[in-house]
């Protein structure tokens, strides 16, 4: 276990195909580098590293809403368990090249407080050529509830002007930034101003395509994917934020109309796989 530059605990995972940076301050992955390449995960030069304070950059879980709370904005934006400390129950080398990580987030006075379930979160990762990240919802309530989530992963580009997503085409999306339904996507996306785009019925993996590499994200668990840079204008208002440029936050999430129900004693998983083309 090591501290960050604010004194946040994490793990640092290494092994013969990629190395990752886990805080146990919301299980936030915010290190991943493929042996032999350039880090995967952007992460805000200015970011904050401070406990109760979500880190910009990497993976962050938003869960159990994302974006504002439906009915009280006074609650934590993309919910708490980001800023929440989670518990490290495992590690495990599968063998030189994978290495699996389990970090574990229970309810509490505190959480019940915020949102009224009983829950037990889990957060697998897979460390290795390709980083694998399940986020595992399990109801330990005696009624039903619904959560809306995403694994907010910012991805580390050359330059936003330069870059292009493929996968999207012909696919509804919701434009926040005009906060107008159904969209269609007309061939590749690309980005010359702010974007801020939920995306439906996604089965397929991703791909986006950079100056010099193309980085593949797969979704499982949700057929929602946000993609969000902020632009220029919108950047400049963000202090935590050092480099709009140099980012682009590809979301594997359940948001809008894919807001899954949990029973008593069911679980729900969405997980993303992040690598290289």
């Amino acid at each position: 276990m090591k501290n960050t530059k604010g004194s946040l605990e994490y793990l640092h995972i290494s092994n013969k195909a990629a190395e990752a940076k886990i805080t146990l301050q919301g299980a936030h992955i915010f290190h991943f580098q493929p042996k032999g390449q350039a880090p995967l995960l952007w992460v805000s030069e200015s970011a904050s590293f401070e406990k109760g304070k979500a880190i910009r950059g990497g993976i962050p879980v938003c869960w159990p809403w994302f974006g504002p709370h439906p009915t009280d904005t006074t609650l934590p934006n993309h919910g708490f368990a980001r800023t929440s400390l989670w518990q490290h129950i495992k590690t495990e080398e599968v063998n030189q090249n994978e290495t699996k990580v389990m970090l574990g987030l229970n309810s509490s006075e505190a959480s019940l407080e915020l949102w009224p379930y009983h829950f037990e979160l889990r957060l697998e990762v897979s460390i290795g050529a390709e980083l694998r990240v399940t986020l595992i919802t399990k109801n330990m309530d005696t009624k039903a509830f619904t959560i809306t989530d995403a694994l907010h992963t910012y991805l580390a580009v050359d330059d936003i002007s330069t870059v292009y997503v493929d996968g999207l085409d012909q696919k509804d999306y919701y434009d926040k930034t005009e906060d107008s339904f159904n969209n269609i996507q007309e061939g590749r996306l690309f980005f010359s101003q702010e974007t801020d785009r939920i995306y439906q019925r996604i089965t397929s993996t991703l791909s986006v395509h950079d100056q010099n590499r193309c980085i593949r994200v797969q979704t499982e668990g949700s057929q929602t994917v946000v993609i969000w840079n902020p632009g220029e204008a919108l950047a400049q208002t963000m202090p935590d934020l050092s480099d709009y440029k140099t980012m682009l936050c590809v979301e594997s999430a359940n948001a809008l109309n894919d807001a899954p129900l949990i029973k008593p004693n069911e679980s729900h998983r969405i997980t993303t796989v992040i690598s290289t083309g």
